[in-house]
């Protein structure tokens, strides 16, 4: 990466431009390894990953995909034979979750790979690192597991829904922009508007409320995550009432909540309404994912 990194789109490479193989994809500048499946550097970020049947834990939904991290995976038979931690390549991709930035998504013509090129590799566009954590995989060792989801029309498996392309954003793709469809999980506006209610829009972590001209501002944070593959409900139970700062350092891992509503991690303890039935089991899972995230 004697270049410096790239995120976004490439010059001159189109959503949907098929390369015939691993060399013609570094030569274009779209994914730059020759076998690595992630392109990026722990301090800098995730430039582009590639989905090819590597691992067997990877999940391919098309618009969502649940990618397998970078590690002990024996090549010649594709099984985990050792567990992933938490550095380097993978650290690259929470490096996107962190700062916002895009990773190029490219997909081989793999079998198990949702509607891949029939031969060679296609460039699918642009996506967002959602969300990361680590579990036992198929094999039984422990991988690293991150939500990617689309961000550009012209990805793969773009169905009902809403949202607006920025391209200028992430490269230059021209300054034109276009409404397309896309799924995703719509959340419950009543739960969210109830959370923020019970607590008068004040953070449960540190007390404060953002006031705005428009009236004050509080965020509401699903504790289990909704989607796949946690699928957290949306319900009261699963929600926090928190700050923009607590409910970021919160999704990133950077404190948990204990049996006690003391925090781990940092000092406080977590402020719970009477009328707030929070649940114990979601706290419980979030920790465990902290305790993975902190090795």
């Amino acid at each position: 990466m004697a270049d410096g990194p790239r995120f976004g789109h490439v010059p001159g490479v189109e959503v949907g431009a098929v390369f015939e193989d691993r060399r013609a994809l570094a030569e274009a500048g779209v994914h730059r390894p020759h076998v690595a499946g992630i392109c990026g550097r722990a301090d800098e970020g995730a430039e582009s990953v590639v989905l090819n049947g590597g691992y067997v834990d990877d999940e391919d939904f098309g618009h969502v995909v649940i990618y397998t991290g970078a590690g002990g995976n024996d090549r010649a038979s594709k099984r985990q034979v050792a567990d992933q931690t938490l550095t380097r390549a993978n650290r690259a991709l929470v490096e996107n979750l962190r700062r916002g930035l895009p990773v190029r998504v490219v997909r081989g013509s793999h079998r198990d790979v949702h509607d891949g090129p029939a031969a060679g590799y296609r460039y699918d566009g642009l996506y967002r690192v959602a969300d990361y954590w680590a579990e036992a995989g198929l094999d039984g060792f422990r991988v690293w597991r991150f939500r990617l989801e689309a961000l550009d029309a012209d990805s793969p498996g773009l169905e009902a829904g809403r949202v607006r392309e920025q391209p200028d954003l992430f490269g230059p793709r021209g300054p034109e922009r276009r409404d397309v469809s896309v799924s995703r999980v719509v959340r419950d506006t009543a739960v969210t508007r109830e959370v923020k209610r019970l607590y008068g829009f004040r953070c449960q972590v540190c007390g404060d409320r953002v006031e705005t001209p428009t009236g004050p501002y509080a965020e509401a944070a699903h504790v289990t995550p909704l989607g796949r593959p946690h699928d957290g409900p949306d319900v009261l139970a699963n929600v926090l009432c928190l700050c923009p700062t607590h409910h970021a350092a919160f999704d990133l891992y950077a404190f948990a909540v204990a049996d006690d509503l003391s925090l781990v991690g940092m000092p406080g303890r977590l402020t719970v309404h009477p009328g707030h039935g929070l649940g114990a089991a979601h706290l419980e899972a979030h920790r465990r994912r902290y305790e993975a995230a902190r090795g």
